[in-house]
């Protein structure tokens, strides 16, 4: 039973090279976006006919798994929030509600306070976007300026810049990961958020104190008009969705709250609603399809004892740790998002790719769902805002003229963040919980 268990994680293993090892070739010759020039729903197309072959089966029994795979009720769920959530994103950019928030934040930040406001504004608009790249994209151009504006050091921008940016995109109630944590684990999203924000807000507040060391008196920042209006859908749904409204119910009011408040107040046209619903739609292709491909390659892997080989290696390992409670099972779940993530660098596949072993860690164990993700969305973020082959450290460094290593070592939140994590983790065994939808 193992040699076949241990089989069907080949193609896991073919899919990691491809992507790794692409993205390193390809970063070797000086390609920008080097870890992104083979998308992921590409790369791994091959592993899912070595999967097929290695199931030994008739190919329609094997497509008959791949169809199950990508079918699961959970996977067409978080598809389906994705579509939401890229289309309110898309809208609420379109009416100028990132443009409100920097402006706002920018507004009222003090000379002195730059660096901390800045991982203010950048933990704000990701929190509110729910992506740590839509984030860098629309405040880098602004942080590049404020840097030569303010002769502050670029390689401790492009770090706050990150650490912004991975805050939201680990906390956020629309983020990829946040989606795809809930989903695998059989979490509530209001439930993630408060267990969540006891870790992220303490790492937080130490990172704005770390980085308010770093601050010296700066030059005004310039800004320009802005519309406070422009806040109020981020407002709305982040408000709603930690009451506990249902999320689809929660992404629909968002659109037409961002819709409203741009027709009204924004000069946005209503006739282009359509469109930047479709814009969204089509920014979140690429995950979609990742996802359900993913969940496909998973269901080979489970049906031939590849998961729960894996949940046993886990757990042998974890039985040598002599620690009260389950918290070296949570220590489980968490290296396995953060190692899976530096194979991939890419935290919503490394957290739907381990998202089955760690539900069944949590469930034998007694871990209830919100900590299970919580603990995937985390160590999977701190993982992405560290390596030098992310696309938040790769962009950052093409938009600032730095190394992807500059930017890393200056990405104080994602240390912070882990150092807190793993004290929660050890400090008190967490109580058990039933398994909420």
């Amino acid at each position: 039973m193992n040699t076949g268990a241990k089989r069907s994680l080949l193609p896991l293993l073919l899919f990691v090279l491809l992507f790794l090892g692409s993205g390193l070739y390809f970063q070797s010759q000086n390609v920008e976006y080097a870890f992104y020039q083979l998308p992921g729903h590409v790369a791994i197309l091959p592993a899912l006919i070595l999967a097929v072959w290695l199931h030994r089966a008739p190919l329609t029994q094997s497509i008959d798994v791949i169809i199950k795979g990508a079918g699961n009720s959970n996977i067409i769920t978080m598809c389906l929030i994705y579509l939401l959530a890229g289309a309110f994103a898309s809208v609420a950019t379109a009416t100028g509600g990132v443009d409100a928030v920097v402006n706002a934040g920018l507004s009222i930040i003090p000379p002195a306070f730059i660096l901390p406001g800045l991982f203010i504004i950048a933990a704000l608009v990701s929190t509110a976007m729910g992506t740590s790249m839509g984030t860098i994209g629309a405040l880098a151009p602004i942080a590049v300026g404020i840097a030569n504006q303010a002769e502050l050091n670029p390689a401790v921008v492009a770090g706050v810049l990150l650490s912004g940016a991975m805050f939201g995109d680990n906390l956020s109630i629309i983020s990829d990961t946040t989606i795809a944590a809930t989903r695998t684990q059989g979490a509530n999203m209001a439930d993630k958020f408060k267990e969540n924000i006891k870790i992220a807000l303490p790492a937080a507040l130490l990172t704005i104190l770390a980085y308010g060391l770093l601050t010296s008196d700066s030059p005004q920042i310039s800004t320009e008009a802005y519309n406070w209006t422009g806040i109020l859908p981020y407002a709305a749904i982040l408000v709603l969705a930690v009451l506990g409204l249902n999320v689809f119910v929660v992404l629909l009011l968002g659109i037409v709250l961002a819709a409203l408040q741009g027709s009204l107040l924004a000069d946005y046209a209503m006739s282009n609603l359509g469109k930047d619903i479709a814009t969204g739609f089509a920014n979140v292709q690429e995950i979609f399809l990742l996802a359900m491909l993913v969940s496909s390659l998973s269901e080979f892997i489970r049906q031939q004892g590849g998961l729960q080989w894996i949940s046993n290696q886990i757990q042998s390992v974890t039985a040598k740790l002599r620690l009260a409670g389950n918290k070296a099972q949570q220590l489980a779940i968490a290296a396995l998002a953060f190692i899976s993530n530096l194979c991939i660098a890419n935290n919503t596949v490394a957290i739907v790719l381990t998202g089955d072993v760690s539900r069944n860690l949590a469930q034998q164990h007694q871990i209830s769902p919100r900590r299970s993700a919580s603990l995937l969305d985390i160590f999977a973020c701190i993982s992405q805002g560290l390596v030098p082959y992310g696309a938040q450290a790769l962009l950052l460094g093409a938009s600032f003229g730095l190394s992807p290593w500059q930017v890393i070592t200056h990405n104080y939140y994602c240390l912070i963040l882990l150092l807190v994590a793993l004290g929660v983790v050890l400090a008190r065994r967490q109580p058990s919980q039933a398994v909420s939808g």
